[in-house]
């Protein structure tokens, strides 16, 4: 046979050569895992690997986003330039003591503490108190002065402005958890943050159909409508009849006699369309 034969015949020939991209995840932890994916795979491929990589199995909380070159936070809008993700809490649970894993409430603890501490999850000085000192019971066990030093407490963040007052206040009560082991600790922990009014509300800039500047908060029991702080309408889940989304606007139709005063139009902050994939994607799921 010729060699154009041989070519033509060949079974590599027309195969297309498969792309691998280079992914960098943020954990929960801050930490970076780094893998390899087809350039073409779908998200829940990442999504899975990083789930495994981690041993966790209720998968249902949780989700993977990408921030782009402006860090504008999407849900896998993903261009060209470096693939970084972050792999975070999607659904936060009204209930937590319902999660069956030990792990996946870990999980749920390290994603508070940096809402808490970032300051999307608002604290009184009493709540920092408590969390902060579970959170230190969970990571380095029982108070031991000889083993921790005097100043082990500021080695660690649980408030956006932290002070010595607050670390002391942590450490009073961190001496009384003798015993206590770190799940029972992150179960405190949790319990004690599903009461906070913001727990699990992820906040959006909006406007109502007045132009009036709001904040729409998308959780578990509905969406919450907030101005100057305070929350004014709250629309549950099993009250809401439609929700639909056009030309920047979300129309919300709610059941006949239900609310009053409701306004029937929100009006979305109009920046580049990748920056409203979030709150769409919330709403949807």
């Amino acid at each position: 046979l010729s060699s154009t034969s041989r070519l033509s015949r060949s079974p590599l020939r027309g195969v297309k050569k498969v792309k691998i991209m280079q992914c960098k995840v943020t954990l929960p932890d801050g930490s970076d895992y780094t893998l390899n994916v087809e350039k073409r795979a779908k998200g829940q491929v990442l999504f899975d690997k990083v789930c495994d990589h981690l041993n966790l199995l209720e998968k249902d909380y949780f989700g993977i986003t990408h921030r782009d070159v402006e860090n504008q936070k999407c849900s896998f809008c993903v261009t060209a330039g470096p693939w970084n993700f972050a792999f975070n809490v999607k659904f936060y649970p009204p209930d937590p003591s319902q999660l069956t894993e030990d792990i996946t409430r870990y999980y749920l603890c390290l994603q508070l503490r940096d809402d808490v501490v970032s300051g999307r999850l608002p604290c009184s000085f009493a709540t920092h108190t408590v969390l902060g000192s579970y959170t230190v019971q969970s990571e380095l066990g029982d108070y031991d002065p000889e083993e921790l030093g005097s100043d082990y407490i500021s080695e660690l963040r649980f408030a956006p402005n932290q002070t010595k007052e607050l670390e002391e206040k942590v450490m009073e009560l961190h001496k009384t958890y003798k015993g206590m082991t770190p799940a029972e600790a992150e179960m405190h922990f949790l319990e004690n943050a599903k009461k906070l009014s913001m727990y699990g509300v992820d906040l959006h800039h909006a406007k109502d159909s007045e132009g009036v500047e709001i904040m729409l908060g998308v959780c578990a029991s509905g969406l919450l409508i907030y101005r100057d702080r305070l929350r004014i309408n709250r629309f549950a889940w099993p009250k809401i009849l439609k929700i639909s989304y056009k030309r920047n606007n979300f129309y919300i139709k709610i059941r006949p006699g239900e609310v009053r005063k409701l306004p029937s139009c929100i009006h979305i902050r109009p920046p580049p369309l990748r920056a409203l994939t979030p709150l769409i994607s919330r709403v949807i799921h």
